[in-house]
């Protein structure tokens, strides 16, 4: 039974909210909104009252009560139509509880009434706009998003951020040029303001991908701590290492990385993963929690909370599985938890530049020498492939090409990439390929209604017809594994090369075409090529690329060929040893801990 209220009638608004304040500052919030329910219930006709139904509806937020900071919201609005704030705010708890649209209309209202405003507040006129293209992003409606996007840089071209995603989502939808001038933003300052991520995919450049890293880690990062003294270890006591993940669920990372947990050689090796991972209920989620020692969660911690615990483990080796890429925590490297050595593997295929990260986990081919003074990480080379993978991998039931809407008697071609890491020269090789293989077609990812779209348009631009252009839906892991089967020959993309791709896509038999660059990312499906005894199916140039696609192509026997190498050594091929190149890595970790 709740208490009976206070009699709050002899408050004044300024003595209520500095009661409130002085609650709020105590740590009674639940307190400070039963105080405003108070004076709100019993002061009814205060011509202030929006004021405090305003503040009442934030400490509502604070509290995680968004149903009831809707309703105070709302009041507020009745009362003070132009009150915008309140607007703004009553869209984010809209968002909270799912009510995505109507959150829009709020912000949208916002931006509608600023726009006729003599003198708007760009404030508040950035904060809607910016509320809108994040939440349309995030629903994939790249259209919106991107129209907002560019709205909000004719108000402040100065937007690091809003830059970052601008050229971002134009890679994601094809759109070319990715660069395009905005009002007073030129395309130089859109370069610099190129995510790490994006730069992977737009430039084989290993000098715009440091300053790319290096420009995330100046604006998103604190400053390092101090190396910490090595931990002691007592003798006979087992090696400490720690991976660091918030994709050890149905992503890459967890699909490469499960088996190389399970094997780590326990007897030497104590196995601990820090992870922040979406827990999706699924048979991948649940393996991978099961081969840690120590499995920790931390997504609930902040940074600072998140190292102490893991220094508190006593960690040797923290392995980081994220880098720069979606839902990083940067932060928790840059204050040194594992004292002795920190290792970046897989998550970001290039420099992190952050100066904590001591090594990254390479071997010769991915990490030639004359790429060293791009990479502020040093290299532990493996001494056959950098990339592990999982030799248990779901596959559905065998496909027919017609199942998936293919010709039985053309050559497939396919590229299953990312749209995002396609680029316009890229796509031009692959149309001249198909001018030069006239039956032939080409079997795409279709990520977005705008890619495809934008990408049947390129098509019939460069004089291929759009319907030689087929692509395919997203699909549960084992029927994706099931479908790479199918194609003739996969065609990688340069920059981005195919990683975890080319590793399914090479675990089904399939051969796949790829371009090697001068960067670490571009140089990916080379090595795995290499390790699984195919280096003849690695080029240098996008000529050499088109040459060789055009011969195999014409030459269904040199196909049949490849395949049936695969088919009768891939199994055995150093690519897919995984208990030896788990050894290897250990041997590297081990020898990486010794190195002053």
């Amino acid at each position: 039974m709740r208490a009976k209220p206070p009699d709050v009638r002899h408050l004044s608004l300024p003595d209520l909210m500095n009661q409130a304040e002085q609650l709020s500052l105590q740590g009674q919030m639940l307190a400070a909104i039963e105080l405003y329910r108070a004076w709100l219930d019993q002061c009814k006709l205060d011509p202030m009252r929006f004021v405090a139904l305003f503040n009442y509806g934030t400490l509502l937020g604070a509290a995680k009560q968004s149903q009831e900071a809707v309703t105070a919201y709302r009041e507020a609005l009745q009362l003070k139509p132009g009150l915008l704030q309140a607007r703004l705010n009553l869209g984010h708890q809209l968002e909270l509880l799912g009510q995505l649209d109507e959150a829009l209309l709020q912000w949208q209202q916002v931006v509608r009434e600023l726009d006729i405003s003599p003198k708007p507040d760009i404030a508040l006129q950035l904060h809607a706009l910016n509320n809108l293209v994040r939440a349309l992003e995030l629903a994939r409606r790249y259209d919106e998003a991107e129209a907002y996007m560019v709205r909000s840089l004719q108000v402040e071209p100065d937007q690091s951020a809003v830059l970052q995603h601008y050229v971002h989502i134009r890679q994601k939808q094809c759109k070319w040029p990715v660069y395009q001038p905005i009002g007073d933003v030129t395309i130089n300052r859109q370069l610099l303001s190129t995510s790490a991520l994006a730069m992977l995919a737009a430039y084989d450049d290993p000098a715009l991908q440091l300053l790319a890293a290096r420009q995330f880690v100046h604006e998103k990062t604190q400053a390092p701590v101090p190396r910490k003294p090595r931990r002691v270890r007592q003798a006979g006591e087992r090696i400490r290492i720690g991976y660091l993940s918030g994709d050890l669920c149905m992503h890459a990372v967890g699909l490469l990385t499960v088996e190389l947990f399970e094997l780590h050689d326990r007897s030497r090796f104590e196995v601990f993963g820090f992870c922040w991972s979406n827990d999706d209920g699924s048979p991948l989620r649940e393996r991978l929690i099961k081969a840690f020692d120590h499995h920790v969660r931390i997504g609930h911690l902040s940074d600072e909370q998140a190292a102490q615990v893991i220094e508190a483990c006593g960690i040797d080796i923290l392995v980081d599985l994220q880098g720069l890429t979606s839902g990083a925590r940067p932060n928790i490297l840059m204050q040194r938890p594992a004292g002795a050595v920190q290792i970046s593997y897989l998550g970001l295929p290039g420099t992190s530049a952050l100066p904590t990260v001591d090594y990254i986990v390479a071997d010769d081919f991915v990490f030639p020498p004359e790429l060293e003074p791009f990479m502020t990480e040093k290299p532990l080379r493996l001494p056959r492939c950098y990339q592990v993978s999982d030799r248990q991998r779901d596959v559905g039931p065998p496909l027919t090409r017609a199942s998936c809407g293919l010709p039985e008697d053309k050559f497939v071609f396919a590229a299953f990439n990312n749209n995002y890491k396609i680029t316009p020269e890229v796509f031009a090789t692959w149309m001249r390929i198909l001018t030069q293989v006239p039956d032939s077609v080409l079997w795409l990812m279709a990520d977005n209604r705008w890619s495809e779209q934008n990408l049947r348009d390129q098509a019939k631009v460069q004089g291929i017809d759009p319907a030689r252009l087929i692509f395919a839906g997203r699909a549960f892991p084992a029927e994706y594994m099931a479908r790479l089967a199918l194609p003739d020959l996969f065609l990688d993309t340069l920059p981005y090369n195919a990683g975890t791709t080319a590793n399914d896509i090479l675990w089904m038999g399939t051969p796949i075409l790829t371009c090697s660059g001068k960067t670490y990312i571009s140089r990916m499906c080379g090595s795995l090529l290499t390790a699984v005894g195919l280096p003849d199916l690695i080029t240098f140039s996008l000529a050499e690329y088109e040459c060789k696609a055009v011969q195999l192509g014409r030459n269904p026997k040199r196909i049949a060929s490849h395949k049936r190498y695969l088919d009768e050594h891939r199994r055995d091929s150093e690519l897919f040893d995984m208990p030896q190149l788990v050894r290897e890595l250990e041997h590297a970790l081990s020898d990486a801990l010794q190195r002053p």
